[in-house]
């Protein structure tokens, strides 16, 4: 990165495959992380950190150049979570933890669960039966059909013997 001595960073890194050399003004993301990935090697010149504070700001002051731009803090000073969570402070507010879990039922398939789905369409018993009624119906007509038809042939051929 470099600020006002660009013209002679330019072309002493232009020539060298792999260098790339980028304005602070014209600063992209894209440039410094390609693809997401961190961790590239970045050399600042000096006028380039010292362009910084008057382009983002400071925690104390805003940026010069961008209107309306403050500098983004963090909001926990001290990184330790674990510790902090685990405090007699913050436990003495915590609520204590639930011993009985109330879980929610799970919801059962109707067309896999015949009493679930009863409970819903009424009506499924009978539709359920009516096609099993109507084969046993033509099971039964289909049987007494073959009797007296056997019953016919034997009787014919009684009278021929």
């Amino acid at each position: 990165m470099y600020g006002t001595e660009g013209a002679k960073a330019v072309k002493a890194f232009r020539n060298i495959p792999g260098v790339e050399v980028a304005n602070l003004e014209r600063l992209n993301l894209l440039k410094l992380a390609p693809s997401g990935h961190l961790g590239r090697f970045v050399i600042w010149t000096k006028s380039a950190f010292e362009k910084l504070d008057s382009i983002y700001g400071t925690f104390q002051k805003a940026s010069e150049k961008k209107k309306g731009y403050i500098l983004s803090r963090s909001k926990t000073v001290n990184a330790d979570l674990a510790r902090i969570i685990n405090s007699d402070e913050v436990q003495s507010v915590v609520r204590p933890i639930k011993k009985e879990i109330k879980r929610a039922t799970l919801k059962k398939n109707p067309l896999k669960n015949l009493n679930v789905m009863l409970r819903l369409n009424p009506y499924a018993k009978a539709a359920k039966r009516m096609p099993l009624l109507a084969e046993a119906h033509r099971v039964k007509t289909k049987k007494e059909k073959l009797d007296k038809k056997c019953s016919t042939v034997s009787k014919v051929q009684g009278l021929i013997v």
